[in-house]
């Protein structure tokens, strides 16, 4: 008897697990909130160099008596704004220079005379018609400074990474319901200091931390999830914590349309989980790390709660759960081998053992990095798209709910690798079907956007239980981990990727678009693990996908060295 009999006996997603299981991924959904609230947090608005007591404004053929009169259709490298002070001066205004006119005769919009060029020194005027308050504007993270706000998102990113490092593995050591109410809180009490940063270092520093309570909560939850649900849901349940996830971007989406100060646009979605912090001390710890760590008594007494709240009169008890710890001689020997490779201290290199294993692991690790890569290029990006970048995120976001639908639905209907292949060469086709989009067809360059979300999504939510499945036991949380930090560093990529928006609007989709492609067709190489048992041994995981005929050759050369062994052996005696 193992664990997995408590769902056999109480449910594989019953009442009880049903309640945690949507408690628990409602607090998901702060996750997507605060990965995707810095695309409005470091909005930049149009802006130019100021200069004080303007009295004129001429910008071609438009004049005003105001910067903010003209702003709205100033378009920065047509020309720059023509001003006119009370003192009698005349200045050219750029983004990130000026230059005073000397001795000009008449205030006209061309001048062919001396200019002396000056720093902006800090004296700029924004547009506020579309964002009234962000950080950028706040402090002045503009020109010589751009890189400051650029750098927000990297930081937030490099803060998934470290939290996902640290609180996975103290989940091991404390328990997954400690974490999980820590995170939760942390995620509420930084989310809101973040607003009352005051500066741009103190900003970044929060934010940071807010990133590992974030990414903390997120790898826990999937744990916590998975070990309340039963095999037969298990693939549902884990994968639609990342619709979650996309309800968060979502809400990001529409409080940035509705609240246009940042700090005030903070709170708000750093309130919207609030909920979840009056019933969250209440969720048991997993039964799975109760008999792990031998609390018997306390895994009785949740056995005993999850049967009541079921409706179900059948007591399981926790004596049905032990394993025996012996079960003769004939198990000690087939067991041998497996018992050996256990108890052998196991490194990432053992993910390239063979050559057909390496050629496996750098298979998923590019899916990995190109799942997480893709993922948050499509999103952050989104608002680059041209149109409206309220509506383009909050697609970015709504496409990925019927991508697990159809996602979980494929996978255990035609395959796993059958889904994730197409899945990737889907996107990556239509990536690059955006270089041929005329560019005045938003429309259709958005909607080719969006496809490549669909399906990165399909690719990203399927690839942690893929890779379950490809590894045996022994290095199965190895290869998860190792993929896990390929994930993160394609996160941390991925805004600079966005970045590079500033040479072409599409170039950063036609990247992911270019390995996208190149990554599904390498997918095709992996073997199929539908309906397969889960491996325990190297030999097992590097049998997947052979043929027959391979297996027996493999088999009888085998043989053929155990017993040239044996008679060695036999020799020396």
């Amino acid at each position: 008897m193992t664990v997995e009999r408590i769902f056999a006996e109480l449910g594989h997603f019953k009442r009880f697990q049903a309640c945690l299981y949507f408690a628990a991924v409602f607090q998901a959904i702060a996750c997507g909130i605060h990965y995707l609230a810095s695309v409005f947090l470091v909005e930049t608005p149009n802006f130019v160099c100021s200069v004080p007591n303007i009295t004129d404004v001429l910008y071609g053929n438009l004049t005003g008596s105001s910067l903010e009169d003209i702003l709205p259709v100033f378009k920065w490298g047509r020309g720059p704004l023509v001003v006119r002070t009370a003192e009698g001066e005349q200045w050219e205004l750029s983004r990130c220079r000026c230059a005073l006119r000397i001795n000009p005769r008449h205030f006209t919009y061309d001048f062919d005379g001396n200019k002396t060029l000056r720093a902006c020194d800090g004296n700029f005027a924004y547009d506020h018609t579309e964002v009234q308050q962000s950080i950028v504007t706040d402090w002045n993270l503009v020109c010589e400074r751009e890189w400051l706000a650029k750098l927000c998102q990297p930081t937030f990113m490099l803060g998934v990474l470290v939290g996902a490092l640290v609180f996975g593995d103290i989940a091991d050591r404390l328990g997954r319901v400690r974490i999980l109410m820590f995170t939760s809180l942390c995620q509420f009490g930084l989310g809101v200091s973040v607003a009352f940063s005051g500066n741009y270092y103190f900003f970044v520093v929060l934010r940071f931390l807010l990133a590992m309570v974030s990414s903390g909560y997120l790898v826990v939850v999937f744990v916590y999830v998975t070990e309340f649900t039963g095999i037969k849901v298990r693939t549902w349940t884990s994968m639609h914590v990342h619709a979650a996830f996309a309800v968060g971007v979502m809400i990001v989406a529409l409080t940035g349309y509705l609240v246009r100060v940042w700090w005030i646009y903070q709170i708000i979605l750093s309130m919207c989980t609030s909920p979840f912090l009056f019933f969250c001390w209440k969720f048991p710890e997993t039964p799975f790390y109760l008999m792990a760590k031998g609390r018997y008594k306390d895994t009785q007494i949740l056995l005993d709660a999850m049967a009541r709240f079921n409706g179900l009169k059948y007591r399981l008890k926790v004596e049905d759960l032990l394993e025996p710890k012996d079960n003769g001689r004939v198990l000690l020997e087939e067991g041998e081998e497996q018992l050996l490779q256990s108890e052998k201290k196991l490194s990432i290199l053992d993910l390239f053992g063979s050559w057909r294993m390496a050629g496996r692991t750098c298979t998923v690790w590019a899916i990995w990095f190109i799942g997480s890569l893709g993922y948050y290029v499509f999103s952050l990006g989104s608002v680059n798209l041209g149109g409206n970048q309220y509506i383009n995120l909050f697609l970015a976001g709504a496409v990925e709910i019927p991508s697990y639908l159809v996602g979980c639905f494929a996978m255990d209907r035609i395959g796993r690798k059958k889904t994730c292949a197409p899945a990737l060469l889907l996107a990556g086709v239509a990536c690059m079907l955006i270089i041929v989009v005329p560019a005045d067809n938003e429309s259709l360059a958005i909607a080719l956007s969006m496809t490549g979300k669909f399906a990165i999504a399909i690719a990203f939510g399927l690839i942690y239980l893929y890779t379950c499945e490809l590894y045996p036991t022994i290095i199965r949380s190895l290869a998860v981990g190792s993929g896990s930090m390929m994930c993160r560093v394609g996160s941390v990529v991925a805004p600079f990727c966005v970045y590079l928006a500033d040479v072409w609007v599409y170039l950063p989709q036609l990247i992911v678009g270019i390995l996208a492609f190149i990554i599904g067709v390498l997918t095709f190489l992996l073997p199929e693990t539908l309906g397969r048992p889960l491996t325990t041994t190297l030999e097992e995981a590097e049998a997947l996908g052979r043929k027959p005929s391979e297996m027996n050759s493999d088999l009888g050369n085998k043989d053929a060295e155990d017993g040239l062994k044996m008679n060695q052996h036999e020799a020396k005696v």
